[in-house]
């Protein structure tokens, strides 16, 4: 009854409010609220869930409501071809994958045309916040009012959050009748982690990080919310994101606190490249085994004992088992029906994706991959553009901070899968902010001239 109530909400919203706060509050919003594993399947298309819900509904509202039609494919350079890239990828794709095959009795049916029309609305709703915040969120007070409404959402989520690593993730199950995941993996420390209403203790913690990540930012550009400074509300959040019991979110947390507090606007969009840098390279550097994996281990052995770096050497075995299926099909991929996975003998399906990463290149193939994480890294690069042209120093601080947030947003895609659309929305209203900056520039320049 939510999920098919969230259109309604949304054509609500965006006929009374402006339309980056009716997107931040549908897109952002139903990731916060929406049931876990509910969905609406139609024929021919992909299920309506939890993750592409509010995009239609977005969508919707941006077309129907304000009159505004989201613009693809009328980008300029590298955007342009690597939205190319994506949407005629999947057809290669489904094109190189018409076979299918049996596994110890399973059996794993080649891919139709259907299958390709199908990849494509996925595609094309998956991408679809990016492009919004590219179009809509152009100007430094609208770029603004991102950090805002994720703080906001942070201190007012926080409460449940605090509920539930009091008295174990309990309100997804009150609310919606069941449980999203594995309990006993909420469980952590002699505690719990919160869940919510976002499916997992990973999730929770990683939208704390970036939650915390924008309080910083307000707070060193002496931004207020409402009357309320941002020195107070940071400390808290940061104590919130401990208290998730995450070390990877824990670490992004830290590491986004003290380098915005402390270093330069050159430092800042350093890291962010570097960690573009890591997160694009990282593939290749597997395949030909010149990434650090047992330094990593060895490393985190020392720091987080022998648990957690059997976890983590859990996910680089099996990473290593994808990767190598993988490289069968590089180019373009397996494509969808599990295909990209490995199963034994029996047909049991014996493999874990925990990174987005490798379910992308196991699915879509390197061409996919490159094509996916390279929108995320233009946004950087755009920012590292319009920082030389800039000459503000608050909008110096947002911007790179922004930055930041988005490498941060791509590095966690190596162990975990957390790019939902929100986190696309954030992408793009960098890459919009970035561009805006660059015309801005180059009109001043003109003018001048004359």
């Amino acid at each position: 009854m939510v999920l098919l109530a969230w259109p309604l909400l949304a054509i609500w919203l965006y006929r009374n409010k402006n339309i980056q706060l009716a997107t931040l509050l549908t897109i952002v919003g139903g990731y916060m609220i929406l049931p876990v594993g509910t969905s609406v399947d139609l024929p021919f298309i992909p299920p309506f869930g939890k993750h592409s819900m509010p995009v239609l509904s977005a969508l919707l509202g941006c077309w129907l409501i304000k009159k505004q039609p989201i613009k693809y494919f009328s980008n300029k350079g590298l955007t342009q071809v690597l939205v190319v890239l994506l949407f005629v990828g999947t057809f290669v794709t489904a094109n190189l994958n018409s076979d299918s095959f049996v596994v110890g009795g399973r059996v794993l049916p080649g891919l139709t045309l259907h299958d390709a029309i199908s990849a494509v609305i996925g595609v094309f709703l998956e991408i679809t916040p990016f492009f919004i915040g590219k179009q809509f969120f152009r100007t430094y007070k609208q770029q603004l009012l991102m950090f805002k409404f994720l703080v906001v959402a942070g201190l007012l989520y926080s409460i449940p959050m605090l509920f539930e690593i009091r008295m174990s993730p309990q309100l997804h199950t009150w609310i919606y009748g069941y449980f999203p995941h594995s309990f006993a993996q909420q469980a952590r420390d002699g505690g719990f982690r919160p869940v919510v209403f976002m499916g997992h203790g990973l999730w929770v913690a990683f939208f704390s990080a970036c939650v915390v990540l924008a309080a910083v930012t307000l707070f060193m550009v002496r931004e207020k919310i409402g009357k309320f400074k941002l020195l107070i509300p940071s400390y808290y959040l940061l104590i919130v994101l401990i208290l998730c019991k995450s070390k990877a979110a824990l670490l992004y947390g830290l590491f986004a606190f003290f380098i915005i507090k402390k270093a330069s606007y050159k430092t800042q969009i350093r890291a962010a490249i570097l960690l573009m840098a890591i997160t694009l390279l990282y593939p290749t550097m597997s395949i030909i085994d010149v990434f650090p994996h047992e330094k990593i281990l060895e490393i985190s052995s020392s720091l987080m004992g022998e648990e957690r770096t059997g976890s983590l050497r859990f996910r680089f075995d099996n990473e290593e088992i994808l990767l190598n299926h993988a490289r069968e099909k590089f180019f373009f991929g397996w494509g969808g029906w599990g295909r990209n996975r490995i199963y034994d003998e029996t047909g049991a399906d014996i493999s874990v994706t925990d990174g987005r990463w490798i379910a992308t290149f196991g699915v879509s193939g390197f061409v996919g991959f490159i094509a996916q994480f390279g929108l995320l890294g233009i946004s950087i690069l755009s920012a590292r553009k319009g920082l030389k042209v800039l000459k503000g120093k608050q909008e110096k601080s947002v911007l790179v901070s922004h930055a930041l947030l988005v490498g941060v947003i791509m590095i966690d895609q190596l162990p975990n899968a957390s790019l939902a659309p929100w986190l696309w929305l954030l992408a793009g209203v960098l890459l919009g902010r970035s561009e805006q900056i660059l015309v801005d520039n180059k009109f001043n320049k003109d003018r001048n001239v004359q």
